[in-house]
């Protein structure tokens, strides 16, 4: 049997590498009750590793950008509005880049079933979504694995762009500013997004309006005009002001009545 102090080393395990899961998964996982996963959770708050959320909870400190797993269930209606969207945009016989991310793996699920695409990619979740899809080609950047973003980044991956070219990159962020460009907790992401920027004819960034003029971490890559924007239509005017008069691209995606993002 599994020792309390040897299930609180593996939930804070998880909460730093994938992200935590809802106490009744980790009741199912672990095989306790659902009072026992919550008076660990209590325990490993009181030791300042985790904090509470609905729910479950998440980890303090080693990551404090959130899990691909949490966040992909945020914003859906607006990650989704914003994917069909791009999917539109997409042409048959196009040559396109995937990044990692959520609202970039909506994009992956919106294209399944297409004909005659190439899709590179560095995220899991888009080659996950592309796998069983024989009308599309799929290519991987492979590298070193992050594994909270769940993508691959470093020097492998950057090697094999510069042998590469896309009709259409599309791009995700943890956060976006008209002034600094994409914010995100890693520098080895920011240096890949710029390079995927680089080999693109058309460069695109997906981003729900909860992001935008947002500054969670200190890591940026800037980006050269021209590219778009595209957020949902929740988004601040002040804000879409802002990266229109820094000569951004917006584009405003509808999300239907009663399903716009919360500030």
């Amino acid at each position: 049997m599994t020792t309390a102090k040897a299930r609180r080393e593996e939930i804070y395990h998880l909460a730093v590498t994938t992200g935590l899961a809802s106490v009744e998964e980790l009741s199912r996982h672990f095989r306790v009750t659902a009072s026992t996963i919550r008076r660990d959770l209590a325990h490993l708050n009181e030791e300042g590793k985790l904090t509470r959320t609905y729910g479950g909870a998440v980890a303090l400190g080693a990551h404090p950008e959130p899990s691909l797993r949490q966040r992909t269930g945020e914003a859906y209606e607006q990650k989704h509005a914003i994917a069909a969207w791009a999917a539109a945009e997409v042409k048959d016989g196009e040559n396109i880049l995937l990044d990692g991310g959520s609202t970039v793996g909506a994009l992956a699920h919106a294209l399944r079933g297409r004909e005659n695409l190439s899709v590179t990619t560095p995220g899991i979740n888009t080659l996950q979504e592309l796998a069983d899809s024989p009308g599309i080609q799929v290519d991987c950047l492979g590298g070193r694995l992050r594994g909270v973003s769940q993508t691959f980044v470093g020097p492998l991956a950057e090697a094999a762009l510069e042998r590469m070219s896309f009709d259409r990159v599309f791009l995700g962020a943890d956060a976006v500013t008209a002034d600094d460009g994409l914010c995100e907790a890693d520098h080895a992401q920011t240096r890949l997004k710029e390079l995927m920027a680089r080999r693109g004819d058309a460069v695109y960034v997906l981003a729900d309006s909860r992001k935008l003029g947002k500054r969670p971490f200190h890591a940026w890559a800037k980006l050269a005009l021209p590219w778009t924007l595209v957020t949902d239509s929740g988004a601040d005017p002040g804000q879409v002001a802002l990266f229109s008069e820094a000569g951004v691209q917006v584009q405003l995606v509808q999300v239907p009545a009663g399903q716009q993002a919360s500030a």
